[in-house]
């Protein structure tokens, strides 16, 4: 008797349907023993702490021992061949890149020299040959994120005395720019801050570091030092302009209500702030931020080493590193990727200029006004105006991602920069006398 066809088709899609399951069940197993498999194999990879490293250990080729794939790319910090179109860590002289600044900042040290940073290696190195150092008395507050010594050195002295010690005074007891130490408990591993400004100011923002989770604190160890920043009161303590917020409005009413001037321009007579190197701020206002990307998750990039996944201490770039930095995320390819990011620096500098031909218009017609017996009293709106457009236009240009951590908010501020710079013009065309 033959079978029913119906009954037929129903079985085969039972025998399929269970061949299917038996399937996805084994691929499960395969997987889960892989995971197995790599787990014993990082276990195996520091079976025992090859040595055991001390509190207050600084040199990274002892951490090393321990865990020599992350120092084997962290000595390629030491590389000063790396180039991208608007960064890198080649050394040049930003002076002589960008002419206009010698004029934007007349009166201030960085008139004098200001180079381009190079990689951590050359941290400490590169802030004792400033001739910075020259033109005015650094305070030892410079060494804060300058000197791996730093937190044993406040530990030692206290941190009011630390700060306020001239700068060449320390320098003999400053010897490594970056270590482990800086970011990692040599006990545990974890990541710790180690920088007593940060922990400051994330106190005075009602941030409790204790219940930061490991992926902000993949950002909050490089928040120790690539920030903006002043030195406070007449001890020089380090500080973070954080209280109001972390945008460049907020970090200007901060300094507003303080009354605090960094210098006075040369030509426009205008008191001025010098912004430092606001990454983590402009950082915290990017879509990577808010997608809950770290700093490290871009210039620390994750690579697999046989069964091993660890963090490339080759800090650097995400442009010279784009199939691990930017692809683990984004599925384009590399070409495309290079290209989106080029065309959001290429407007950011195009920006850049168009603030800086405001900012010096500003100051011919400042000069100007003073010249032709302008008085003090009718020229202070100009200055103030001026300071306003200044502050802002260093906040971006002075930040290492040529407006790619966030950009549109370096292009809000640099728009806003533009019209203060105009402004400034505009008051002290206002101010000049009749002939």
């Amino acid at each position: 008797m033959s079978q029913n066809p119906w009954l037929k088709g129903r079985n085969l899609a039972l025998v399929a349907g269970i061949i299917g399951i038996a399937a996805l069940a084994f691929a499960g197993l395969a997987a889960l023993l892989v995971n197995i498999q790599q787990r014993k194999a990082e276990g195996q990879e520091y079976p025992l702490k090859i040595v055991s490293i001390g509190t207050d250990e600084l040199d990274p080729e002892v951490w090393g021992r321990n865990f020599p794939r992350e120092y084997d790319t962290f000595l390629k910090t030491e590389d000063s061949t790396l180039e991208t179109k608007y960064g890198g860590s080649v050394p040049h002289s930003k002076l002589e890149k960008y002419p206009a600044l010698v004029r934007l900042y007349a009166g201030y040290a960085f008139s004098i020299d200001y180079n381009d940073a190079r990689g951590h290696y050359w941290a400490l190195e590169d802030q004792k040959r400033t001739k910075r150092q020259d033109f005015t008395a650094q305070p030892g507050a410079c060494a804060n994120c300058h000197a791996a010594e730093a937190p044993q050195l406040i530990a030692k002295m206290g941190w009011e005395v630390f700060n306020h010690t001239p700068y060449k005074q320390l320098q003999d007891q400053l010897h490594r720019g970056t270590s482990c130490a800086d970011c990692h408990d040599p006990g545990t591993m974890n990541l710790r801050i180690t920088r007593p400004a940060f922990l400051n100011a994330m106190r005075e923002r009602g941030v409790d570091l204790t219940k930061a989770t490991r992926q902000e604190m993949r950002s909050y160890v490089c928040g120790q030092c690539h920030v903006e920043y002043y030195f406070a009161g007449e001890n020089k303590l380090l500080t973070f302009p954080w209280k109001n917020g972390l945008n460049i409005d907020d970090i200007e009413k901060y300094y507003e209500d303080l009354g605090f001037t960094d210098w006075t321009h040369k030509e426009a007579k205008a008191p001025m702030l010098k912004m430092q190197h606001p990454e983590f701020e402009m950082y915290n206002s990017g879509i990577h931020a808010r997608s809950g990307v770290s700093c490290a998750d871009c210039h620390m990039a994750y690579e697999r080493t046989g069964a091993v996944k660890v963090s490339d201490h080759w800090l650097r770039s995400p442009l010279t590193n784009i199939n691990k930095a930017c692809q683990t995320c984004h599925r384009q390819e590399e070409k495309e990727l290079l290209a989106r990011v080029e065309l959001i620096q290429d407007r950011t500098a195009a920006l850049k200029q168009s603030t800086e031909k405001a900012l010096t218009d500003a100051i011919d017609a400042i000069a100007a006004a003073e010249k032709a017996g302008a008085s003090e009293e009718s020229l202070k709106e100009a200055r103030h105006r001026y300071r306003r457009a200044s502050m802002r236009w260093d906040f971006v240009s002075s930040e290492n991602s040529m407006g790619f951590h966030s950009s549109q908010e370096a292009a809000r501020i640099y728009a806003n920069a533009i019209d203060f710079g105009r402004q400034a013009q505009y008051e002290a065309l206002r101010a000049t006398p009749a002939r």
